[in-house]
């Protein structure tokens, strides 16, 4: 596949980056920072622009979106989503995958509530984001998917986890390590079962 990356000049962007580009897969990844893992296609630019989320989408199988908050900006995932939205309208390109955070939308219930309770306290402009970037997606039209992790560590990956909707039932844990995150959105961009759905993601 030819896999575009928005925000994957580090953290799980990154990860799944390099993961994609191991198993064959054709990797652009778009960042302001222009930097990108050895043998990934690097795009330079803020993908809030169209004529960049344009190039950034020409010629994908699919696009995905890692992005996190900047500094001084209100709405940044939301912003960014809806451009790179916008630019695979244009282009025809159909499958979208985006990373929000658990506690945004309905997903909540699936928090033990000691940490449901704090990240409301201490996220509340960031899951007030991935809400309206949430909303943005699931009215594009395209062929979504949206996984929504719990906290996200630097430690080694397990190669298992947990990924379920609201309506599957059952609670999630509190973290998951990126790389184990990003092994789980590579193998969902090729699974047609979960387009149109949105999942909560831990270890």
């Amino acid at each position: 596949m030819k896999i575009t990356i928005v925000g994957g000049s580090k953290g799980t962007g990154a990860q799944l980056a390099a993961l994609a580009q191991a198993a064959g897969h054709e990797v652009t990844v778009v960042s302001r920072s222009g930097s990108a893992p050895a043998g990934v296609h690097a795009v330079t630019g803020d993908a809030t622009d169209p004529a960049v989320a344009a190039r950034a989408v020409a010629g994908a199988d699919a696009v995905v979106v890692t992005v996190g908050g900047a500094k001084g900006v209100s709405r940044q995932r939301t912003a960014v989503t809806e451009s790179v939205i916008g630019a695979m309208q244009k282009a025809g390109v159909h499958r979208l995958l985006v990373q929000s955070s658990l506690g945004a939308g309905d997903s909540g219930s699936q928090m033990p509530a000691p940490l449901r309770l704090v990240m409301q306290a201490v996220l509340a402009k960031a899951l007030a984001d991935h809400n309206k970037q949430e909303a943005a997606v699931q009215s594009s039209g395209l062929e979504w998917t949206i996984v929504r992790p719990t906290g996200l560590t630097d430690k080694e990956p397990t190669g298992s986890w947990k990924a379920l909707t609201t309506g599957d039932g059952g609670r999630l844990g509190g973290s998951i390590p990126r790389r184990d995150l990003a092994a789980c959105m590579l193998g969902l961009l090729t699974d047609d079962s979960s387009v149109g759905k949105a999942l909560g993601v831990s270890s």
